[in-house]
């Protein structure tokens, strides 16, 4: 399983297309075996989700996300975490352990970006 979680400094990012790179964090037996720091290309309209997806990732981990992107995960069936917060690291062990649940939290419009996850 590949989890991506979009990250800044090592910390969950509160929205997703904003993140400055997508820590992925390959995962064995429910614990990670590989991670990789992936430098975000661009926030373009339906291009993150197909750009993970083209990465094998099956989880995202974000403090918020758009309804787009949100859409498009959903239709490539990764599955969508967000209000997250923290290490991106101690995210995607909480996920490996059941412990992460989705908030729901969905961005409406991009000029209130910085307050996503809230």
């Amino acid at each position: 399983m590949k989890i991506a979680v979009a990250s800044l400094n090592g910390m969950v990012t509160e929205h997703f297309g904003y993140c400055e790179s997508f820590s992925i964090f390959e995962t064995e037996n429910n614990v990670i075996t590989k991670n990789e720091s992936i430098p975000n290309p661009g926030h373009k309209p339906g291009f993150l989700p197909n750009f993970l997806n083209d990465m094998g990732v099956n989880v995202i981990i974000a403090g918020g996300m758009g309804g787009s992107a949100v859409n498009i995960f959903n239709e490539k069936g990764i599955e969508v975490i967000t209000g997250a917060k923290g290490s991106s690291e101690a995210a995607a062990n909480s996920y490996l352990q059941g412990a992460l649940k989705s908030t729901g939290s969905v961005c409406h419009e991009h000029q209130h970006h910085d307050e996503c996850g809230n």
